[in-house]
C-alpha cells in the first residue's frame, strides 16, 4: 500500500498561515517614500488650511476624520482608480448623502444602521463609477455621530474633499507624478514596440473574466504586464547573444556591384537581403528585392509589365552613359539598422516581432560585418532554447 502523507504538525500549520499574511515588501525605493510622507502632509496641511475658511453648521467638525485615509490614496497612490478626483469627490460625498439617508429613515438598532449605512455607500458608489475606500468611514461617522445636519454632506465633506483633490493636483506632479492620472488605456507611445502583443480590447476581456476591482490605471497595467514579459524573455534566454544565432559570413555585394549579378545572387542564393560592404569590410547599405521593385518604378506605374521593367533595370547598359541605375550603389537602402555580435538577443526579438525587420547585419567589435541576423535565425534559436 503506498504510505499515506504525515500530518502537517503544528509548526508547518503557522508557516502556511504565515505565508498567507506576511506583507510583501515595497516595492519602491527611500526617494518615493519620502515624496509620499511630505507630499500627504503638506497637502492635509493645505486642505485643513482652507478648510477653516468656510466654518460648517454649528456642532459639525470643520476637517473630517475620513480625510486622513483619502490623502493616503491621493499621495501614495495618485494612479490608481480609487484615487481619482470623481472618486474622492464623489465617493465621499455619496457616502456622506447615505449615512444621512440612513440616520434619517432607519430605526435602530444602531448596528444594522451603520452596517447599512456602509452597504449601501458601497453600493451607491458602484453604481455612479466613484468607489473610494474612504467613503465607507465617511458613511460609518454619519451613523455613528448621528449627525443629521443636511450641510454635513457639502461642508465639511465635500468641501474638504475638493481641496484634497486641489492639493493633489498641485503637490503630485512636482514629485514627478501625474494626478489626474488618465484611467483609459492610450495609444502607445512612439518608440521601441514590445515582445508581445495584446490590444486594448484583450486586456479589458481579461480582466472581465478576473471579475475583481483592479486598483492599477489600465496603462500602467500595460506597461508592467509588458515589462514582465519583457523580463521574463530575457531571463528565460539566459547569455543568448546575437553571435549564437546569426548567419556567418553572409553573401554580400560591393558597392559596384551590377544589378544583374546582386539581382542573380538574391535569387540563386534564396536570400531576402545583400549587406552592401566596402574592401575593409564596412556597411556601406543593404539591397533587397524591394530596392530592385522600387528602382523600377512599381509605385508609379503599377504591377503590370514588371517583369519588362525589372529586365530592363538589370540589363547593363552599353556604352559609357546610361539613364538608369547600374549598380548596387545607386538602388541600395542606405540607413541601415545594425546591431553588434555581443548584444543580447532578446533585446532584438520585438523588432522582428512587431517593427517589420526581416534582417539585422550584425557588426565584430572593429564595427566590421561578421554575419546577419534573419527571422529565420531567431526562430531556430528560440527553437534550440525550448528544446
Amino acid at each position: 500500500m503506498p504510505a499515506s502523507d504525515p500530518a502537517p504538525t503544528l509548526k508547518s500549520r503557522l508557516q502556511s498561515v504565515w505565508s498567507l499574511l506576511r506583507p510583501m515588501p515595497l516595492s519602491i525605493d527611500r526617494r518615493e517614500r519620502w515624496r509620499v510622507v511630505l507630499t500627504a502632509a503638506l497637502g492635509v496641511a493645505l486642505a485643513a488650511t482652507l478648510a477653516r475658511w468656510w466654518p460648517p453648521a454649528a456642532g459639525l467638525p470643520w476637517l473630517m476624520a475620513p480625510l486622513g485615509a483619502s490623502a493616503v490614496l491621493v499621495f501614495a497612490l495618485p494612479a490608481s482608480p480609487l484615487a481619482q478626483p470623481w472618486a474622492v469627490i464623489g465617493g465621499n460625498t455619496v457616502a456622506a448623502w447615505v449615512g444621512l439617508a440612513c440616520v434619517h429613515g432607519l430605526p435602530g438598532p444602531w448596528p444594522w444602521v451603520a452596517a447599512a449605512a456602509v452597504a449601501g455607500a458601497i453600493a451607491a458608489m458602484l453604481a455612479l463609477r466613484c468607489l473610494h475606500p474612504p467613503g465607507g468611514a465617511v458613511a460609518l461617522l454619519t451613523v455613528v455621530g448621528r449627525i443629521n445636519e443636511p450641510t454635513f454632506a457639502l461642508d465639511p465633506v465635500a468641501l474638504d474633499s475638493v481641496l484634497l483633490v486641489l492639493a493633489g493636483a498641485l503637490l503630485n506632479p512636482l514629485g514627478g507624478r501625474r494626478y489626474p492620472h488618465p484611467q483609459g488605456v492610450s495609444a502607445p507611445a512612439t518608440g521601441p514596440v514590445r515582445a508581445w502583443d495584446f490590444d486594448d480590447e484583450d486586456l479589458q476581456r481579461v480582466l472581465a473574466r478576473h471579475n475583481q476591482i483592479v486598483d492599477l490605471p489600465r496603462d500602467d497595467l500595460r506597461e508592467l504586464l509588458a515589462g514582465a514579459e519583457q523580463q521574463a524573455l530575457q531571463r528565460r534566454m539566459g547569455a543568448l547573444r546575437c553571435s549564437d544565432a546569426m548567419t556567418p559570413a553572409p553573401i554580400t555585394v560591393s558597392h559596384g556591384t551590377p544589378l544583374d549579378e546582386a539581382w542573380a545572387l538574391l535569387q540563386r542564393s534564396a536570400v531576402k537581403a545583400l549587406p552592401v560592404v566596402d574592401r575593409f569590410g564596412h556597411v556601406l547599405g543593404i539591397v533587397t528585392r524591394a530596392d530592385f521593385l522600387r528602382a523600377s518604378d512599381l509605385d508609379t506605374l503599377g504591377p503590370a509589365g514588371l517583369g519588362q521593367r525589372l529586365r530592363r533595370l538589370i540589363t547593363p547598359t552599353p556604352g559609357m552613359h546610361s539613364g538608369k541605375p547600374e549598380v548596387v550603389g545607386q538602388i541600395m537602402t542606405r540607413q541601415v539598422r545594425v546591431t553588434s555580435a555581443d548584444r543580447p538577443l532578446a533585446d532584438l526579438l520585438p523588432l522582428f516581432s512587431h517593427a517589420g525587420h526581416h534582417h539585422l547585419p550584425v557588426l565584430g567589435p572593429d564595427r566590421r560585418l561578421v554575419g546577419i541576423l534573419t527571422q529565420t535565425d531567431v526562430v531556430a534559436a528560440l527553437a534550440r532554447l525550448g528544446g
